[in-house]
């Protein structure tokens, strides 16, 4: 068995840290990692995200109510703290006032990291997270996750979601300005590329066969090139 790396997680000869290059959004993200998703998906979206973005962090569990580091945050004077969540209520970059409420306070952005069953798990099991102001997105997004299906067309991968949050708060002054968030979306496809890439190969026969849905595919998938 091949080492991993302990930074992100992958086989060392797919390693994906020489290419994540730091962004440094001025906004704090903390990742509520599902503890599924800790233990299974090491190599998500979640885990990248965090990767990219400096002074970000993953907080691992279920319920969340007494999670001595997020306690500690959320009492932080300096946050201005808000769960990424939709809801009519929702503050968005384009809502009036909402950039004169958060003032000089740097934005705590708190994103579940969890498939949707899972998500909605840590929801109810951390009722204090929706007692939260909550942040959502102006505009429309469709994701170009190809290798994986969302229950919806309108949602989004983990990172996809910080990418298009910190282009719409950098609009209005509530993330670094001069931060190019474009070296998400660049991991993002090199690890969409990878997955096509090992999935055409194992329907080729030149790797073995590790996934039940790899007997669904008979042609061949389009590896993308951006």
């Amino acid at each position: 068995m091949s080492e991993r790396c302990l930074k992100c997680f992958r086989h060392v000869e797919s390693c994906f840290c020489k290419y994540i290059k730091p962004v440094d959004s001025g906004v704090k993200f903390v990742f509520l990692m599902h503890p599924k998703e800790a233990k299974h998906q090491r190599t998500g979206t979640g885990r990248l995200s965090h990767l990219t973005l400096t002074d970000s962090e993953i907080l691992v569990g279920l319920d969340f109510t007494k999670n001595e580091r997020l306690l500690q945050l959320l009492s932080d004077p300096k946050y201005f703290p808000v769960m990424l969540y939709p809801g009519q209520d929702a503050w968005t970059s384009k809502k009036e006032g909402f950039a004169q409420t958060v003032g000089k306070k740097t934005l705590l952005v708190l994103v579940v990291d969890a498939t949707w069953f899972c998500s909605r798990k840590i929801i109810e099991h951390s009722p204090n997270l929706l007692t939260l102001p909550r942040l959502s997105f102006s505009g429309e997004y469709r994701s170009i996750f190809t290798f994986k299906r969302e229950p919806r067309p309108e949602y989004i991968s983990t990172i996809e979601s910080c990418y298009y949050l910190i282009k719409e708060l950098q609009t209005v002054g509530l993330a670094n300005q001069k931060a190019e968030p474009e070296p998400l979306m660049d991991i993002f496809k090199r690890m969409i590329r990878f997955q096509l890439e090992a999935e055409n190969a194992r329907i080729e026969g030149r790797l073995p066969s590790t996934h039940a849905y790899d007997w669904k595919y008979k042609q061949k998938k389009q590896v993308p090139e951006n």
